[in-house]
């Protein structure tokens, strides 16, 4: 008993470096375009090791769905943010569940630990 809550306090006290990706619940509004509407998200690198995040757009089983950022994939500095609008087209909407990011490593050898952090959409 006493070995097993040393081992769980030895994990939770560990270093754990992600990125951060907010709104957890974003919803869409209308944009300027007809037929479409958008999202902000924002992004915010605590990954001294990573430059390059992708976006990705979901439906509930992890299949791809089109949308359209300025870019795909962002060049955020370590400890700085970005912002992104996310468009979708309106007749699209009901099949999107997740918007996600996730880290890339660009020419890299090194091994690395990837995350992925993915907000729920609300309905």
């Amino acid at each position: 008993m006493r070995n097993s809550i040393l081992f769980l306090l030895i994990l939770v006290s560990g270093y754990a470096s992600a990125h951060s990706w907010t709104p957890t619940y974003p919803s869409f509004t209308t944009s300027h375009v007809e037929g479409v509407v958008k999202t902000t998200m924002t992004l915010w690198n605590k990954r001294p090791d990573v430059e390059y995040y992708a976006i990705d757009v979901t439906d509930t089983e992890g299949n791809p769905l089109t949308f359209a950022p300025f870019d795909k994939v962002y060049r955020v500095a370590y400890l700085q943010k970005e912002t992104i609008d996310i468009f979708i087209r309106t007749q699209d909407l009901a099949r999107v569940t997740y918007i996600c990011s996730r880290s890339l490593f660009i020419n890299s050898e090194q091994n690395a630990i990837l995350s992925r952090i993915c907000s729920k959409v609300q309905q």
